[in-house]
């Protein structure tokens, strides 16, 4: 697939005509491009782009973004764009709590400090095939969205999993670390999904130090993959980067990966795409899904490793998102029609639908992008109603369909905490 950037020629003039009015109003802020770059939390290559037309503004929140790092109206930067039109009628939207403050607060603290301190009165030996099924209940929990359910479940079953890395016998070590560095990246991996980056990056940590003890380098390299989830959901591009590809040059500089292994490396090549897709890199965040394609390819089968879920699959739900990302819609839905994630987890295929929506989206139209999203919520609510690009995009539908907003469309916005 070519990649290649449009060149002066190429470009829409309307683009061309957006991109000067852009830089107009930008150098009469007095702003330089580095400038007006950090305050939209992008590149100067990025805004660079934008004002010579060769990056078109699909996205109505980046649009606004634009206009609101300008203090101008949407309409002054694109003449036509139509004024928002709230419904009639509509209740203010409840605001969500969020459902892993419990957990938050219990990797606060240390969760084993009274066995270290000798003051812990629990006693009996430790089963170690009781607290893999519980391990692995959490990831079904995660992979759910329960986040509920997973914080309440870990009240118990981290203090217990931190006692046991201690009291156990020399021999049972390793697994008694490998469970913990488990339950560490599904805690990683839901405060992700909840918009919660610092605890992530905690839990994460700790998942690659309990990796480390049990002897698994390819634990290890699964940690620093939620590791690098938690930098992007806190748009630390740069720092999330710089791990995923030391990660993925070490695990390169290996022959014997096997399947486990070539899992961890195709998964980290699709954040490395995710990072470059953000920081409107086109070029290299195609080479990275391509570079999980042939990872994929060579593996030939979708797998749940270190509850990575990759493969082919994957890799073209991953691809679906980065299109939407670059703003390239009608690649987005082309690959997301032709893709069969039945086989997937809740989360996977929820994540699939939220993406087609927001194509739809992209491409202005709401019956479409509606129902994706719609159906994704069926899946995973709570992704839907928190996800940060699921709010903006529910959001953009409301704007879009003006006094003719659905009561569906009302319903999810209102779910969602997405109202305009």
């Amino acid at each position: 697939m070519n990649s290649r950037k449009p060149t002066a020629r190429e470009v829409d003039p309307k683009d061309v005509e957006f991109g000067r009015r852009v830089k107009k109003l930008r150098e009469e802020r007095k702003l330089t491009q580095l400038q007006f770059a950090a305050m939209l939390e992008k590149t100067g290559s990025w805004v660079s782009q934008i004002e010579r037309g060769i990056q078109p503004v699909t996205r109505i929140d980046t649009l606004q973004a634009l206009a609101d790092a300008l203090s101008v109206p949407v309409q002054r930067l694109r003449p036509g764009t139509p004024a928002p039109s709230a419904p009639a009628e509509i209740p203010q939207p409840m605001s969500y709590t969020n459902d892993l403050d419990g957990a938050a607060q219990l990797i606060s603290g240390h969760p084993a400090l009274s066995t270290l301190l000798g003051t812990d009165s629990t006693s009996g030996p430790v089963s170690l095939d009781d607290l893999r099924t519980e391990v692995d209940e959490i990831w079904e929990l995660t992979h759910a969205d329960e986040y509920a359910a997973v914080s309440e479940s870990l009240e118990d079953l981290l203090p217990a999993l931190e006692r046991a890395v201690r009291v156990v016998d020399r021999e049972q070590r390793p697994e008694a670390y490998s469970l913990l560095a488990r339950t560490y990246q599904a805690l990683a991996a839901a405060f992700v999904r909840q918009g919660l980056p610092s605890p992530a990056w905690v839990a994460a940590d700790r998942a690659i130090a309990a990796a480390e003890r049990s002897g698994d380098p390819l634990s290890v390299c699964a940690g620093i993959f939620r590791m690098v989830q938690a930098f992007v959901r806190n748009k630390e591009l740069g720092q999330a980067a710089h791990a995923a590809r030391t990660a993925t040059l070490a695990l390169s500089a290996r022959d014997d990966l096997g399947p486990k292994g070539l899992s961890v490396l195709g998964a980290l090549h699709l954040t490395l795409a995710l990072v470059s897709a953000r920081s409107a890199e086109r070029a290299e965040a195609k080479e990275e899904i391509q570079k999980a394609r042939e990872i994929a390819a060579q593996i030939g089968e979708d797998r749940n490793d270190f509850n990575l879920e990759f493969g082919p699959t994957n890799v073209e739900i991953h691809a679906v998102s980065i299109a939407v990302e670059l703003g390239d819609a009608g690649e987005a839905v082309d690959i997301g029609l032709s893709i069969d994630a039945e086989s997937l987890s809740p989360e996977r295929q929820g994540r699939l639908l939220m993406d087609l929506g927001r194509a739809y989206a992209q491409r202005r139209r709401i019956p479409e992008a509606v129902d994706c999203l719609l159906r994704a919520e069926a899946l995973t609510p709570q992704m839907i109603r928190t996800h940060g690009a699921s709010r903006a995009a529910i959001k953009d539908l409301v704007l879009m369909a003006g006094d003719k907003v659905t009561a569906d469309l009302v319903g999810l916005a209102e779910r969602a905490d997405a109202m305009p």
